[in-house]
C-alpha cells in the first residue's frame, strides 16, 4: 500500500535477512571482521553470539555472497534440533554427496573423505549453524571431533556457530571445556543505540528508494528506539506499521503518533 505513495522500489522493513539491506553499525562491521578473520586464517571454530533478532542471519547471508564457490563450499544448517548422525548425513547432502552409510563411525570416515577430496581440489569447507544454541550437547561433541578433521597442514572443515546469549552460557558450561578451548574467535553482538537506531532507520529507507519521503521525526526516533531497545527485527516491525499510520494520513512525515499506534498494534498481538 505505502510503497507506491513514498515512491519505494520495495518495501524498506522486511524482516528477511536481505544482504542488501544490511546496516553496518560498528558492532556489525566488527562482527563481520571477526568472521572474515576466522575464515582467511582457517581458525577452525568462530563463534558469533546475539539477542534475537539482531542481525545474526544477516551477516551470514553477507559473508556467504562475498564466498567464492569455485574456492569455498558451504553446509549451512538452518534447524540444529538434530542427532549426531542427522548432522554428518546434513553436512554430506549439502556438500553434495549421497551416502546410504548408517552407523556413525561410518558417517564419519565418509565425511573425512568427502573433506579430503575436496581440499586435493583446492577447495575450503565451511559449515555454518544457525540458532546454534539449540545444539544438544551430544552433537556439539561431535562437531568437536569434526573440528579434529585436518591433514598436517590446515584444518578440513571451518564451522561457525551463529546463536542467542543462550549458546555464550552453555559453551561456559564444565563439559564443553575441550570444545571452548577450540573456539578462537569470537564475537557478541550488541544492539544498537538511538544515534545508529536513526542511521539504521535512513539506511533502509534509501536502499528501498527512499527521494527523502517520509521523515521521521526526532520524538518518532526516541519513541522507536525506546521500545525496540536498538533491536534491528523489532525496528523493522515497528517502522513498518508507522509508514501504514503515515500513509493513512496521507502524511510525508512520521511522527510520535504513528510509533504510539504501531507499538500499540504490536503490544495487541503479544
Amino acid at each position: 500500500m505505502y510503497q507506491e505513495f513514498y515512491g519505494f522500489r520495495e518495501m524498506p522493513f522486511h524482516i528477511t535477512p536481505n544482504p542488501k539491506f544490511l546496516f553496518l553499525s560498528p558492532t556489525h562491521y566488527e562482527a563481520l571482521q571477526h568472521l572474515r578473520y576466522g575464515i582467511e586464517e582457517r581458525k577452525g571454530f568462530i563463534v558469533v553470539t546475539g539477542e534475537v533478532g539482531c542481525g545474526k542471519t544477516t551477516l551470514c547471508r553477507t559473508l556467504l555472497n562475498e564466498l567464492d564457490a569455485n574456492e569455498v563450499e558451504t553446509a549451512l544448517i538452518l534447524n540444529p534440533r538434530i542427532t549426531e548422525t542427522q548432522l554428518l548425513k546434513l553436512i554430506l547432502q549439502e556438500l553434495g554427496e549421497e551416502s546410504q552409510s548408517v552407523s556413525q563411525h561410518d558417517l564419519m570416515s565418509e565425511v573425512n573423505q568427502v573433506l579430503l577430496g575436496r581440499i586435493a581440489q583446492g577447495k575450503e569447507i565451511l559449515l555454518i549453524i544457525d540458532e546454534a544454541q539449540n545444539l544438544s550437547f551430544e552433537v556439539m561433541e561431535q562437531l568437536r571431533l569434526l573440528s579434529n578433521l585436518e591433514t598436517d597442514e590446515e584444518k578440513l572443515l571451518q564451522i561457525i556457530l551463529l546463536g542467542q546469549p543462550e549458546l555464550k552460557s552453555k559453551l561456559n558450561e564444565k563439559r564443553l571445556r575441550q570444545f571452548r578451548q577450540r573456539v578462537l574467535v569470537y564475537y557478541d553482538l550488541t544492539s544498537l543505540n538511538l544515534n545508529e537506531t536513526q542511521q539504521y532507520v535512513q539506511h533502509r529507507l534509501s536502499t528501498a528508494g527512499s527521494n527523502g519521503r517520509p521523515m521521521f521525526t526526532a520524538r518518532a526516533y526516541v519513541k522507536l528506539f525506546k521500545k525496540s531497545k536498538g533491536v534491528p527485527r523489532i525496528i523493522n516491525n515497528i517502522c513498518d506499521k508507522a509508514l501504514l499510520s503515515a500513509f493513512i494520513r496521507r502524511s510525508d512525515l512520521v511522527n510520535w503518533w504513528d510509533m504510539h499506534r504501531a507499538i500499540k498494534d504490536i503490544n495487541r498481538m503479544n
